[in-house]
């Protein structure tokens, strides 16, 4: 079997968009984590942060990483915030490669501005932004390939992720750009 795909990045950087057409191409399943810990808790994640705070929510997050990280040949795209937990990226790293998606903080500020689903930057400015994402950038680079998705369609996203899974594989070293 092969390894899973592992997307991780910042909130609005495309995980999810760019996750679930790359499973297609892949013919593999895709896997949004953060819905599946709304289906497993029966609410949303806010409703999460709102009713039990941001801990609780990390220590969900951490039990499906747990069972995310013993599956195979899927494309799983993870929380902004799941890098947070090293035991997080020691497990999906023990079956998987991981790919950064990165963006420019204007343009993530764009994609989740005003957006109720994401409790942590749902009223946050442009400078909030670029503090969480600085404070973040460390843990991201730490990737086996790391992909900007400032500029383009999502598909030109995926085509860059399937170029750099190919040198991957082929050199056991990613692409860190």
């Amino acid at each position: 079997m092969e390894p899973n795909i592992v997307l991780i990045g910042f909130m609005g950087t495309g995980k999810s968009v760019a996750g679930r057409r790359l499973a297609r191409r892949l013919n593999r399943d895709f896997i949004d984590m953060d819905q599946e810990i709304e289906k497993f808790l029966g609410m949303s994640i806010s409703e999460v942060f709102a009713r039990f705070g941001e801990v609780r929510f990390r220590s969900e997050e951490h039990l499906m990483v747990r069972r995310l990280a013993e599956m195979e040949n899927k494309v799983i795209s993870t929380g902004g915030g799941v890098v947070l937990n090293p035991e997080n990226m020691k497990l999906l790293r023990k079956n998987g490669i991981i790919v950064a998606l990165t963006a420019d903080p204007e343009v993530v500020f764009r994609r989740v501005s005003g957006n109720r689903r994401r409790p942590l930057l749902a009223r946050a400015d442009l400078e909030t932004v670029r503090e969480r994402m600085e404070s973040r950038a460390t843990y991201y680079r730490d990737a086996d390939i790391v992909v900007d998705s400032s500029e383009g369609p999502p598909e030109d996203t995926v085509e860059e992720i399937l170029r750099a899974l190919r040198k991957y594989r082929k050199t056991g070293n990613g692409d860190k750009r």
